[in-house]
């Protein structure tokens, strides 16, 4: 079947640059205590201030003794303190014990504010979109909170378009209309327990209605107005509330495979290879970003086009994920930070994301890996063509479900119920 497009493929533009840094804060200093108490310990322990009269009243040098009289206690003064009991000295082994429990515990302070400056300074380095989501959208097209967990919708910008979104070169205004095209769009479930994550691709050529402007393909809405007219078609295509939204470019994508030293991918079967010339050969392939920013590009070639290319971009993201998080990514230190600086200048969110948010949903998704993730498309009736243009149907009958389990936080009920097109082991 004979498909064309009404956007095209694009052409290349340059790469977002590194997101403004905060000032970084400098951690906090070591109190200048230890040094004063150990002095006022060397002080009070001294012999001769063990020698020094403990109190009372001082008796004059020409006063006569009387051998006969036996010892009596000096009366007290009314004004004189009582009588200090006796000190022992601290033993030289109990000071050194003591100093080097007062270091360790400097040493834990020092560490949790150094680990603290670096989700300030990493949350904070993460760029805002302002004005993401919609206003003015009638009551009965706003989806109601959902029952537990958060929805994110992931849009994928093409790097190819003639603005940035994310980085300095976004600027104050990160769309205009016509200038960028969303050429991936997912709905990310995390549930309410945190313990993994439900993935589902919303293909681009889904031919859908889009408020104020009729039916047209999905990403035409991103291009028509931007995140907030996106937003507001999803929520009243699935009735879903999204609570976050975030933005990654490919480009972004490509430094941050190649920090990560490449991702291994796995094609099921060869396909024609349009960017670049040649083939995909069918097997385990080690790729740098180019060559994996190009697999995810890649459409024409696959049999299912669209679709197809959905399981790719879960592919791809599925692997860098695996690699991101790899226990020895996070035994050197300048291998972390060369990962954050990569994180943070891929993705952009809302304004409303604030930085305490991000840093509890970093913690609480600490433990979560690839393997807990659940890659799909959304449900598919077929594909088209109308208006000269090759569209995916969605299968709303089918969809309802889907949605309705998002809404609900079961979507690990959903997946054991219901066929899904999920993305298995391999993709085309």
């Amino acid at each position: 079947m004979a498909r064309q497009h009404l956007d095209g493929a694009g052409g290349g533009a340059d790469e977002p640059g590194t997101p403004r840094a905060r000032e970084p804060e400098a951690p906090y200093a070591a109190a200048p205590a230890t040094a004063a108490h150990a002095a006022y310990v060397d002080a009070a322990y001294a012999p001769e201030a063990l020698d020094a009269p403990a109190g009372g009243k001082e008796v004059p040098e020409d006063t006569p003794a009387d051998p006969d009289a036996a010892p009596s206690p000096a009366a007290p003064s009314p004004t004189a303190p009582p009588p200090a009991a006796p000190r022992r000295r601290m033993s030289r082994g109990r000071k050194v014990l003591l100093g080097a429990v007062i270091m360790l515990f400097a040493g834990v302070l020092l560490a949790a504010s150094g680990l603290w400056w670096a989700y300030e300074h990493y949350t904070g380095r993460v760029d805002r979109i302002p004005n993401a989501f919609p206003t003015n959208v009638p009551e009965k097209h706003q989806p109601a909170r959902s029952k537990g967990g958060e929805t994110y919708l992931l849009i994928g910008v093409d790097a190819r378009s003639d603005l940035p979104l994310t980085g300095d070169e976004a600027g104050e205004h990160t769309w205009e209309p016509g200038a960028q095209r969303s050429d991936t769009m997912m709905l990310v479930h995390l549930p309410e327990g945190r313990d993994g994550g439900y993935v589902v691709s919303l293909p681009r050529d889904s031919w859908v209605t889009i408020p104020g402007r009729g039916e047209a393909k999905l990403n035409a809405a991103f291009s028509y107005g931007g995140p907030p007219l996106l937003i507001d078609t999803v929520q009243r295509m699935t009735k879903v509330r999204i609570d976050h939204l975030a933005v990654i470019d490919w480009s972004g994508f490509k430094r941050l495979t190649d920090a990560v030293g490449g991702v291994d991918i796995t094609i099921d079967e060869t396909t024609p290879r349009r960017n670049g010339g040649g083939e995909w050969t069918a097997g385990t392939h080690h790729m740098d970003g180019e060559t994996a920013l190009d697999y995810v590009r890649e459409r024409h070639g696959l049999p299912r086009g669209d679709l197809d290319r959905t399981q790719r971009q879960q592919n791809f993201l599925r692997a860098v994920v695996t690699e991101t998080m790899a226990a020895d990514n996070f035994s050197n230190p300048l291998k972390v930070k060369r990962l954050l600086d990569a994180v943070t200048a891929t993705v952009s969110v809302d304004d409303r994301f604030s930085d305490g948010a991000m840093r509890d949903l970093m913690w609480d998704m600490k433990g979560v890996r690839s393997d807990d993730l659940v890659f799909m498309n959304a449900p598919v009736a077929g594909l088209d063509m109308i208006d000269g243009q090759s569209v995916v149907l969605l299968d709303d009958k089918a969809g309802d479900p889907l949605w309705e389990a998002m809404r609900n936080d079961t979507m690990d009920r959903y997946v054991e119920k219901y066929p899904t097109d999920r993305l298995g082991g391999t993709a085309p």
